[in-house]
């Protein structure tokens, strides 16, 4: 047994083909199925069903668990190994949402990767608690999201506070108000982020908390869908005070402010507590916390 025999079994288990398989892995369609042949046979097994679409067996997924536990050691050692060179260098994953990987990180990574190009960099845009989930699960390395309470194992650091605010575009009919009562929100058309969000749950809470029965006309995933709605004027949203900045500096869309929308949410840095940070990481980290507050908030 090898490791490329078990990246091979790995791959199988998520392409569901030998041939996909074998583009990923640059092999070719009969050299994965002499890899998991060598396997089943050391074995003494059937790990993988070839019916279409391929799968594994019942013992290729319990084999599947080991393999990449496995591999994910033999990947840490050797991280470890480049750790000890004096250059940073590695793989980071982030998970972050849409509108805060669009806000902050071109300015970070610009800078970072200038300074650190052996450092490769991938972005997962996610809701706020799928980061806490992916970060827990290790599919992600760093999150970057709204900090929701306490969360065991988790490690968290501020980097930001954010509120949510009333935004309608200058068209609509309440475009012109210095500030409005929490009631409008149940008097007027909403386009609101989805269920999972933390802005939507910050936004259903205030709601019901003052018996208010909202108008939702819409629900989109993500920051960015709901400005390009507001600003063709199909609505008003609730919406992250720092994702609308360039629009308002711009004039495309308009605040209301709501004294009960005014409540400070911490965004910051979501990391698994005990995993092992690469040198990768702890640069990344460091250029991440070093940067002041006021880098972050619209002005």
């Amino acid at each position: 047994m090898n490791i490329s025999q078990l990246e091979t079994l790995i791959t199988i288990s998520k392409t569901m083909s030998f041939r996909k398989a074998g583009e990923l892995l640059n092999l070719t369609q009969p050299a994965v199925s002499a890899q998991i042949k060598s396997l089943e046979e050391e074995f003494k097994t059937q790990l993988v069903d070839r019916n279409q679409p391929v799968t594994l067996t019942d013992r290729g997924q319990v084999f599947l668990t080991h393999a990449e536990q496995i591999v994910g050691i033999v990947e840490e050692l050797k991280q470890r190994l480049a750790d000890l060179d004096e250059n940073p260098q590695g793989h980071i994953v982030l998970g972050t949402t849409t509108s805060i990987a669009i806000q902050i990180l071109p300015r970070v990574l610009s800078y970072f990767q200038d300074q650190f190009p052996h450092i490769k960099t991938s972005i997962s845009s996610m809701s706020s608690s799928q980061i806490y989930q992916h970060v827990e699960n290790g599919l992600v390395d760093v999150g970057i999201g709204y900090l929701i309470g306490d969360s065991p194992g988790m490690t968290t650091s501020v980097l930001y506070y954010d509120t949510f605010e009333l935004v309608v575009s200058p068209r609509h009919p309440l475009a012109e108000a210095v500030s409005g009562d929490v009631g409008l929100l149940g008097q007027i058309p909403l386009i609101l982020l989805s269920p999972d969000t933390v802005g939507r749950r910050f936004a259903d809470d205030v709601m019901a908390h003052h018996g208010i029965q909202p108008q939702v006309i819409m629900e989109l995933t993500s920051s960015e869908e709901v400005k390009r709605m507001v600003e063709l004027d199909l609505g008003a949203a609730v919406i992250s005070r720092q994702s609308v900045m360039s629009e308002v500096r711009s004039g495309t869309l308009k605040i209301i402010p709501i004294a009960e929308l005014e409540v400070s949410h911490p965004v910051g840095v979501i990391t698994k507590a005990g995993k092992y940070v690469t040198s990768a990481m702890r640069q990344f980290l460091s250029d991440l916390k070093g940067m002041n507050e006021t880098q972050f908030r619209g002005k």
